[in-house]
C-alpha cells in the first residue's frame, strides 16, 4: 500500500512569523511521523532553516521549492542541493510548471537536477502537467510522455524508491479550477502506465503520484479517493492550517 503524501508549496508567501505559526500549527496535528499519511511543507529559501527547526522531531518534513545542479559556484541566486540538506530539508520540489512557464526550464535541466539532488540523497517531487490548449487539444498524454521521459533521463529503478510524481495541470493551478476525479484519475492511471513501461511493474507499484490544482477541503476526498492519485501537492491551502489540516485528514482517510 502507498502511503500518501500531502505536500505543501508556500510559494513566495510567509514571512519568520507567519511561516513559523503555519508550521507549529501542522505540528500540533501531526506530532510524530504516521503511518497514514506523509506531511511535507516547502516553504521559501529564506525560512527553510526557521521551519525545518521548528518542524524537527514532528511528523512534518521540509523541502525546497527549487534547486540548482551545482554544488557550489559562481552561480548568483542559486541554491545548491547540499544548501537545502544543510538547513534540514528531506524533499525538493523540481520542475513546478511555474519554473518552466516564467522561468523557461526545459526538460533537460529539470533532468539535471532531479540526477542532482537523486544523488546526494534528497527525495524529490517532480511536477508534470499539460497547459489548457493541450487538454482542449487532446495532447495531455503526448505532454506528460515528454516530460517524463525527459525528466527521468538516466534515473534507475532503486532511484525511483526516492522520486515522487506530481500531476499537476496548469491550468488548474492557482484558477480555482480543479481536474474532475475522473481527469485526475485518468492522468495518474496513464503516468502508473508509462511508469511500468519505463521501469517495471514494481516501481509503478511503488512510485507515489499526487495531484496538484486547487486542491481544497470540499474536493479533496474525492481526488484522493482515486485509485491512482497517492496525495496532494497543494498550494494556496496550505498557507491556512484551516484548510491544509482537512486535506491531511483527507489523505489519512484515503487508504485503503
Amino acid at each position: 500500500m502507498r502511503r500518501p503524501i500531502i505536500a505543501g508549496n508556500w510559494k513566495m508567501n510567509t514571512c519568520r512569523e507567519t511561516g513559523v505559526a503555519l508550521v507549529a500549527a501542522l505540528k500540533a496535528e501531526v506530532p510524530a511521523p504516521s503511518d497514514s499519511v506523509e506531511v511535507v511543507v516547502c516553504p521559501p529559501y529564506p525560512y527553510l532553516g526557521l521551519i525545518a527547526a521548528e518542524a524537527a522531531g514532528s511528523g512534518v518534513e521540509v523541502g525546497g521549492q527549487n534547486a540548482w545542479y551545482e554544488t557550489s559556484g559562481a552561480f548568483t541566486g542559486e541554491v545548491s542541493c547540499e544548501m537545502l540538506q544543510d538547513v534540514g530539508c528531506q524533499w525538493v520540489v523540481l520542475g513546478h510548471s511555474e519554473r518552466r512557464q516564467i522561468n523557461g526550464e526545459s526538460d533537460e535541466l529539470i533532468n539535471t537536477k532531479v540526477r542532482k539532488a537523486l544523488s546526494v540523497g534528497l527525495k524529490v517531487i517532480l511536477c508534470v502537467g499539460e497547459l489548457l490548449d493541450d487538454r482542449e487539444g487532446n495532447r495531455t498524454e503526448v505532454v506528460l510522455e515528454t516530460q517524463m521521459t525527459g525528466g527521468l533521463v538516466d534515473v534507475s529503478a532503486e532511484q525511483m524508491a526516492s522520486v515522487v510524481i506530481a500531476y499537476e495541470p496548469v491550468w488548474a493551478i492557482g484558477t480555482g479550477k480543479v481536474a474532475s476525479d475522473e481527469q485526475a484519475e485518468d492522468a495518474h492511471r496513464f503516468l502508473r502506465g508509462w511508469l511500468e513501461s519505463r521501469f517495471d511493474g514494481n516501481v509503478a507499484a511503488a512510485t507515489r503520484i499526487l495531484y496538484g490544482g486547487s486542491v481544497k477541503p470540499d474536493n479533496a476526498s474525492g481526488l484522493l479517493g482515486q485509485p491512482n492519485v497517492d496525495g496532494a501537492l497543494v498550494g494556496g491551502a496550505s498557507l491556512k492550517p484551516e484548510l491544509f489540516i482537512p486535506i491531511i485528514r483527507a489523505g489519512e482517510t484515503s487508504v485503503s
